[in-house]
């Protein structure tokens, strides 16, 4: 089976392809100074759209998501943007967590596994 790894990077590919499956690195906004956690979110959001999209997939197809909040009283926050972006009847098995981001400014990180 081939690999395919699109925006490759010195330390990471943004995803992925391996058969039928498209892995993606966790996510975090592309601008994050000043950003609520609603606001960045939002961002991850399209920027995994657009990834998926690169792949051939998209959030339909959704196997699994992990989202790292900095803060975990921020998860009704996030959760209104993820809400409103999911695909209803198809949501991926999903699991929430607090932990410390790369960067302060960052407040939001998703990574999530699709089929093809």
């Amino acid at each position: 089976m081939s690999i395919t790894r699109i925006e490759v990077g010195p330390r990471m590919s943004q995803a992925v392809v391996h058969g039928n499956t498209v892995y993606l690195a966790g996510q975090v906004a592309a601008k994050p100074e000043g950003a609520s956690v609603s606001d960045q979110t939002a961002q991850i959001l399209a920027q995994i759209d657009a990834l998926l999209a690169q792949a051939g997939s998209d959030k339909t197809k959704l196997l699994s998501a992990t989202i790292y909040l900095a803060d975990i009283s921020t998860f009704a926050e996030m959760n209104a943007q993820w809400d409103a972006w999911i695909s209803a009847g198809n949501t991926p098995a999903r699991a929430t967590v607090e932990a410390k981001l790369a960067a302060r400014v960052y407040t939001v990180e998703i990574a999530v596994i699709a089929a093809i």
